[in-house]
């Protein structure tokens, strides 16, 4: 890895003085006299891209990270030409942009400095590939904070930290392990309580050292292509993960039972063990949607194949256990054994399709199967064959969904654990190396399998699992954080990881829980259990060659508090589920860390461990054994104890007690959290009543509830429900109105409240404007009230 002494030693180029700039637009070109072109675009008011040429040539404009929809346009544009520097003013920001050396300096209206070049642009000759390794660094400042860059498994606060992205096989990954499986380069600054962000597009193998070997320096680089980044301004950190989350793309709805709790392990096989894990989580009454099967199923690791010893009659057995309430998720990996007789090999090869190497025989892997070849998915060919392999699967097998594992590639025995960087690639019409497609394989190998799922599933919606990704594969799957271990640490870890995937633009994540590799204990499982099911995606997944992880495997004791938790998973749905449309709607992480709930309080800069759950919700993990409490800083705001009622005040840390059957979980002053009755899976019931527990708050709260038919695609036509609540309490009163959006009729005709914290008892209720009668209301003390779905105010007095 190049150091940045290395940087000031070696033979590096800098841009000097501009000699020529014009402006198209919304677009701005810098030339200096040594043939550096900076390309300054504004795409909005607090969105820049800066993208560098050297000898006067751009490459190709392509990136597979940008959202086709993304929301460009600007409201204030103006270029001045003064000295020393041009200034570039939007109606949020002054860039300034130095004649002599092309350095640029990006503040605010108020002229607060956001980002600073150091050494700025400059790049070095690669005389082993070619082309160049390009660099920026940036001036670190005392007391500025770094986050995002996805699955990193280290602490959430990232300075003096430095990464690679790299996406990587990393079996059994420790803390701060380097790389990982994703490539997600994007972070998040915060300087004196402005938040902006930089999102460095370059699939090439990439570097960010945020002020780890100069404490005023922060540097990130790539091994080649261009440097382009993004800048995004704030100054909320919700604004500039917002932004960045436009512009890469978020995914469609999942259908509601990929929200549920699903169970997988490396592998269930025979039909019968499948049955019987089916069975288990029946007879147990824990809640189940999925059951996952791995590499074992198939004929000799052959993919889209059956292994007929093992699974005589898939069909059937997927309509059996659909009609107990499961789907079923198949693997497929990358690798196509080399095998003649093999329909997806053959196939392959007589289209071309398989990767070849620089002088030209097709390049060959070991991975599960033996000796494998490998599709290019970078061509668009190739993901359209790709995606029609899976129409048996799906829509004659009826597999519900499809996870892709092994995808960084990882190839066995060899030391780089994937690819020979000298592989070819189409990358959509603009031939490359694996040095620059990498990255991207993973990525364009499950977008080929969503566009497959997407096909053959409709009129349902998709569901796709990956392993590798680089940033914008949010709009095509879930995704989990690969082989971790069943260890405290891993559960530490695993809490970071979601948190910094969700402010990297992708929500959808969790983690194998209880550890891939190795064995938990019945503690640590309900430890991580009791983290996980507020996750986005709640899987529990493990080696295999250790005992067993069901729920139910760790004793009576453990399988009641593993079951409580999966069933208050599976009331939550609905709140879950209007996350997941706040996330698409907004770009709202489904989960916060404390510092982008609350970037204002210090306090908050350097906490991993507790989090925000939605935007209503508070969550810190048990992360040692032997706990009977923790110590956990409560963010601004007053906070009710999810199991006592208790009414906490924020800003402060204080110990809370959390024995073995309990998490510390509160809830949000004022907050009103939508809940379904327990099932065993989604839609085993009617939904025939809508719960909502109301938590006081004297003033005013905002909540809402978004409910479709949880599948299809109906709700982009405006069946969906959207209900909008206010609530405003007073000494004596509280008052609750709903705005409704959408065409969707719920299925229930009554919606339940059950209040906390009330400071009064109840005494006359008004439903729009007329006092009911308390019967009429199934009036329960001041604990519940049962009121018409359609009410418009509803105003409760004390006695």
């Amino acid at each position: 890895m190049i150091t940045n002494t290395e940087i000031e030693k070696r033979g590096n180029l800098f841009p000097n003085h501009i000699v020529d700039f014009k402006q198209e637009n919304e677009k701005m070109y810098f030339t200096t006299e040594n043939g550096v072109i900076l390309q300054l675009t504004i795409l909005r008011d607090s969105v820049v891209r800066f993208r560098y040429a050297t000898e006067l040539v751009f490459e190709p404009d392509f990136s597979y990270a940008l959202n086709e929809d993304v929301n460009l346009g600007y409201n204030k544009l103006k270029v001045y030409d003064e000295i020393p520097e041009y200034v570039v003013t939007t109606s949020k920001l002054k860039i300034y942009v130095n004649k002599s050396n092309l350095k640029v300096q990006i503040a605010n209206l108020d002229d607060v400095v956001l980002s600073e070049d150091e050494l700025g642009f400059h790049w070095e000759e690669n005389f082993d590939y070619g082309g160049n390794v390009v660099k920026m660094s940036k001036v670190s400042h005392s007391g500025e904070s770094y986050y995002g860059m996805g699955d990193k498994a280290s602490h959430t606060n990232l300075k003096g930290k430095r990464v690679n992205n790299w996406v990587t096989d990393s079996y059994a990954y420790g803390k701060d392990q380097e790389p990982l499986y994703k490539a997600i380069p994007f972070f998040v600054g915060l300087k004196e309580s402005q938040a902006y962000g930089i999102f460095f597009d370059n699939s090439f193998s990439t570097y960010f050292d945020f002020a780890n070997e100069k404490r005023n320096v922060t540097s990130f680089w790539a091994d080649g292509g261009e440097m382009n980044y993004y800048f995004f301004y704030g100054p909320q950190m919700s604004k500039v993960v917002e932004s960045y989350t436009d512009l890469t793309g978020v995914p469609e709805l999942p259908p509601l039972w990929a929200l549920g709790f699903h169970q997988s392990k490396w592998s269930y096989y025979p039909e019968k063990k499948v049955r019987e894990i089916a069975d288990g989580f029946r007879e147990h009454k824990i809640p189940c949607d999925a059951i996952y099967l791995d590499i074992d199923y198939m004929e000799g690791f052959r993919c889209f194949t059956w292994n007929n010893r093992y699974f005589p009659n898939p069909k059937k057995m997927i309509e059996e256990m659909g009609e107990d309430g499961f789907k079923v998720i198949t693997m497929i990996d990358p690798g196509i054994k080399i095998d003649p007789d093999y329909w997806v090999y053959q196939q392959a090869m007589d289209n071309g399709f398989f990767c070849r190497r620089a002088d030209g025989p097709h390049f060959k892997g070991k991975v599960w199967p033996g000796e494998c070849k490998f599709p290019d998915f970078t061509n668009p060919e190739v993901r359209e064959w790709w995606a029609e392999l899976y129409k048996e699967m799906i829509a004659e097998l009826g597999v519900a969904g499809v996870w892709n594992d092994m995808n960084e590639p990882a190839v066995m025995e060899v030391p780089t654990k994937t690819a020979n960087l000298d592989v070819r690639h189409d990358y959509d019409g603009h031939p490359c190396s694996h040095r620059k497609a990498h990255n991207v394989y993973g990525m364009q190998m499950v977008r080929a399998t969503y566009e497959g799922l997407k096909k053959f599933t409709f009129p349902k919606r998709p569901f796709v699992l990956t392993r590798a990704a680089y940033s914008g594969t949010q709009r095509y799957c879930a995704t989990w954080t690969g082989d971790n271990v069943a260890t405290w640490e891993h559960l530490w870890i695993a809490n970071v990881q979601m948190q910094r995937m969700c402010m990297s633009g992708y929500s959808f994540v969790g983690s194998d829980i209880g550890g891939f590799a190795e064995q938990p204990n019945g503690e640590l499982f309900a430890r991580w259990i009791q983290l996980a099911v507020f996750h986005p995606f709640c899987r529990v997944h493990s080696s295999g060659d250790h005992g067993e992880q069901e729920p139910w495997s760790f004793g009576e004791e453990i399988t009641s508090i593993v079951k409580e938790f999966i069933e208050l998973r599976y009331q939550l749905l609905p709140y879950l589920y209007t996350m997941f449309y706040k996330y698409i709607k907004d770009g709202l992480p489904m989960l916060q860390s404390l510092v982008f709930y609350d970037q204002e309080d210090t306090q908050t800069h350097f906490r991993t461990d507790e989090f925000i759950f939605g935007e209503k919700m508070l969550v810190c993990p048990v992360q040692e054994p032997n706990a009977q409490g923790r110590r956990m800083y409560f963010p601004k705001g007053n906070w009710y104890s999810y199991w006592t009622d208790e009414l906490l005040t924020g800003n402060i840390e204080r110990w809370v007690p959390a024995e073995i059957h309990r998490v510390p979980l509160f809830v949000k002053e004022g907050a009103m959290i939508p809940k379904y009755p327990v099932q065993q899976y989604v839609g085993e019931k009617e939904i025939t009543e809508l719960n909502i527990d109301v938590y006081f708050k004297e003033g005013t709260e905002n909540s809402e509830v978004y409910e479709d038919q949880q599948d299809g695609y109906d709700y982009k036509k405006g069946r969906f429900s959207l209900r909008k609540f206010r609530l405003t309490g007073k000494e004596n009163e509280l008052i609750i109105q709903q705005f409704k959006d959408g065409n969707f009729i719920t299925p229930y005709e009554k919606i339940k409240m059950s209040f906390h914290g009330l400071p009064f008892k109840i005494g006359m209720v008004e439903v729009d404007n007329e006092e009911v009668n308390p019967k009429d209301i199934k009036l329960n003390g001041s604990n519940s009230i049962e009121i018409s779905k359609d009410f418009t105010e509803l105003h409760i007095f004390g006695k």
